[in-house]
């Protein structure tokens, strides 16, 4: 595979409740639970994983459950929207579904791609959206949400920003993205080296507030590479540019590297492999919990500690 960013990995974000945040994506909008583990750096505290059936890279949305943490706020600096692509001549399907949960929505329309807006229940912002070239992965589908309906993945995210050029060039000079189109304040760059999960957004609010991390915010944004080898050579053209980035981090079901692009968003690079079938099979995966093995001496401890899932 060519030596590029191939896309969307992955974004996490932030819950305040983790059986409320489990049962609205698994549940209401038909996610995949594909990894239930633990923080690694707050073992009290989840991480769940939801995606499609294999947890492919570009459908992993992934979420730190910090129980009665307060809510943040969206704003500059920050990952503020999080659209999926979803199949033409769904959104109304999709409104009147959320209608059903009492989640409002409304439909509205970027670049000529009509989509679906609305929040999760601690305010973060989703989108349902219909490409303009339909998305052909398989979807993930449970009993309720066919794939007449079901989320291919990523579109996209919206980044919101004082300022976008610096981050526009990291996006372009080091990531390979282009300009493909502007409409009022929004900046649309794209990637050709995959065919899904290839777009980001990015907002200019030079008047904006700045975002303040809590429930209901984005946390970082993961860029996907193939693997570890290529991750050090993109490691190499961060620290070129000028900017400080971790060293690379052993996230058992991928590896990391992480820096804060110019305007304030946390940035990941992660790896496809290993992937999520290293500790459990396919047809189990996120069906148990796991643990990053320096904690497995603790699973007593830890298990008393995490809520009870329903």
């Amino acid at each position: 595979m060519e030596n590029k960013i191939l896309g969307l990995h992955h974004i996490t974000a932030i819950a305040a409740d983790a059986q409320r945040n489990y049962d609205f994506y698994t549940k209401v909008l038909g996610l995949r639970m594909v990894k239930k583990t633990v923080n690694f750096d707050d073992p009290g505290t989840y991480h769940f994983y939801y995606g499609d059936e294999h947890g492919t890279p570009g459908t992993i949305l992934t979420f730190f459950p910090w129980e009665h943490i307060m809510p943040g706020r969206a704003g500059t600096g920050m990952a503020t929207e999080i659209t999926y692509a979803v199949p033409e001549g769904s959104l109304e399907a999709w409104r009147e579904r959320l209608a059903r949960f009492n989640v409002s929505s409304e439909i509205k329309e970027h670049f000529g791609e009509p989509y679906l807006s609305f929040t999760d229940p601690d305010g973060l912002q989703l989108n349902l959206i219909v490409p303009k070239t339909p998305d052909t992965r398989a979807p993930w589908q449970t009993d309720e949400v066919k794939a007449d309906i079901a989320t291919r993945g990523f579109h996209s995210t919206t980044l919101s920003l004082k300022e976008i050029d610096a981050t526009a060039g990291v996006l372009t000079d080091i990531f390979g993205y282009r300009l493909l189109a502007q409409e009022g304040n929004r900046y649309r760059f794209i990637t050709d080296a995959v065919a899904n999960a290839g777009i980001i957004d990015l907002l200019a609010l030079p008047d904006g507030q700045r975002g303040h991390t809590g429930a209901g915010t984005n946390h970082h944004v993961a860029f996907r590479v193939a693997n570890d080898a290529i991750q050090m050579e993109f490691r190499e053209k961060i620290l070129s540019s000028g900017l400080e980035i971790t060293p690379k981090i052993d996230r058992d079901y991928f590896f990391s590297l992480y820096f804060r692009e110019p305007g304030g968003v946390l940035f990941e690079i992660a790896t496809d492999n290993p992937g999520f079938t290293v500790d459990e099979p396919l047809e189990k995966l996120g069906s148990s919990l796991k643990l990053p093995k320096q904690y497995e001496p603790a699973r007593g401890e830890i298990e008393k500690v995490l809520p009870v899932l329903k």
